[in-house]
Formats: C-alpha cells, structure tokens, sequence
C-alpha cells in the first residue's frame, strides 16, 4: 500500500522523493503538486476538483499546508515540492534511459528555453518532443494533443503549463490515451530550471521559502496570489480530510 495522508478530499503520498519517482515510473498514470494557491480552486471549479482527486498521486508541494497539517491533525506528512521531484525524475530518467519524454510548456519563448535548457544539460530534447499548448479554456479537452501523442507514445508526458490547467489536462490525457505513460504536472518547476521562471536556490526550496523567493522576484505577480493562500487554515480547520463543498452548497 502507498503510504498517504487524505487533505481536503486529495489523498497525499507520504514517503520519500525517490519513492515517489519510482511509483509513477512503475505504475503510470498522473501525478499532480498543488501549491498553497490551489487549495481555493477546490470550492470553485468543479472539473479541476474532479481532476485533483482522481490523480494516481499528489505530493505535498505547499510547506504551509504541511506544517498546518501537523499543527492542526498532530500527524506528519513529507513535503516533496514540485521543484524536487522534477529534479529526481529527470535524474532517475537520464541514468536509466527510461523511455521517451514528450513536454508540454505555455508559450513559444518557454519551449525556447528548454531547448536551451537541454543542450547545456545533455538531455536530448528536439523540436518534435516539445508542445507548445494552446490556452486552454474552462474546459480541457484536446484531441488532437492526445493523436500526437499516441503517434510516439512516449512512457513520460512533463506537463509544465500553470495550476488550473495542466491538472485538467492530466487527467484528460490519462483518460483519454490508448496506453498508460507517466504524466508529470509540474508547473512552474520546469521553468526553474529552464529559466523561464526565476531560479529557486535549493536551500529556500528546502526550507519552504520558494514562495517568498518569487515574491520579491515577481510581486505584481504573487502578492494577489498569497491573497488566496489565506483561505488554506481555514479550509483545513473546518474540513480537515473532506473535500470543501463547492461555493454556495451546504
């Protein structure tokens, strides 16, 4: 049994990094990271609530909701951001030379940098492994993604588009493919280490700072973020391992 602890109706894995790694290259399936931003999303978007919970794994990502989780529930659960998981995938990818990896980024200048990215790395990464998606809407839902796929079926899909959608597109993919490869949702943590995203050093990302590196880095950006991070103590108070109701139910 996969060692886990249920938060707010998502089941979270509970052992180390390379145990996770290891699961999703055995098992398949796909596999999300939401951050303390995400947690609001729970009461307002009912595809992205029955994504989340359907995913094969979830990993603590958010250092505040684990250390609310001990303060609140008196249990302990292992943080694995999506920044160290993505390292230990690639790592456990390259020397073992397990498969295929077809990427999925936001733009054209973040398939650029992972280009970039690959040559100065040694990952053979080429034009045709990279999709640039489009901006998808409320719905996710895209065919022909799921044909280009099916035509390299590759064992690794790295999904790096932003919370919201790439949980919805996850699912949607592992749904909706032939075969079962190991769909990664990592957000921003491939522009990491791309560099389309500020660079988080290890120690803040150890230490549970990453979120308060990018503030100073980007704060037009994730000062409205941290707004909706307020809802998380209160949302793990009232419903602990309960899936919140959406907005406007009982």
């Amino acid at each position: 049994m996969t060692p886990a602890r249920q938060i707010l109706g998502i089941r979270f894995f509970n052992g180390d990094v390379d145990e996770a790694v290891q699961s999703m290259v055995q098992r398949g399936g796909f596999l999300i990271a939401p951050s303390g931003t995400c947690f609001a999303r729970l009461r307002e978007d009912e595809r992205y609530r029955r994504a989340v919970v359907a995913a094969d794994l979830a990993i603590a990502d958010s250092g505040l909701m684990v250390l609310l989780y001990r303060l609140f529930c008196r249990e302990s659960l292992e943080r694995i951001s999506g920044l160290k998981y993505l390292k230990h995938s690639l790592a456990t990818l390259k020397g073992a030379g397990i498969g295929a990896v077809f990427w999925i980024v936001p733009n054209e200048p973040a398939a650029r940098k992972l280009l970039d990215w690959s040559r100065r790395e040694a990952v053979p990464i080429t034009g045709e492994d990279c999709h640039v998606a489009p901006r998808y809407g409320f719905e996710v839902a895209d065919p022909s993604l799921v044909a280009l796929i099916e035509c390299g079926r590759p064992a690794h899909v790295i999904i790096g588009i932003g919370s919201g959608a790439q949980e919805k597109l996850g699912h949607y993919l592992r749904e909706h493919l032939s075969y079962r490869p190991a769909i990664h949702c990592v957000g921003a943590a491939l522009g990491f280490l791309t560099g389309d995203q500020i660079a988080i050093p290890d120690w803040a990302d150890r230490v549970f700072l990453g979120w308060l590196w990018r503030l100073f880095a980007q704060p037009r950006t994730f000062v409205p973020r941290l707004c909706r991070v307020l809802e998380l103590p209160w949302l793990l108070w009232k419903y602990g391992e309960t899936l919140p109701p959406m907005r406007g139910q009982k």
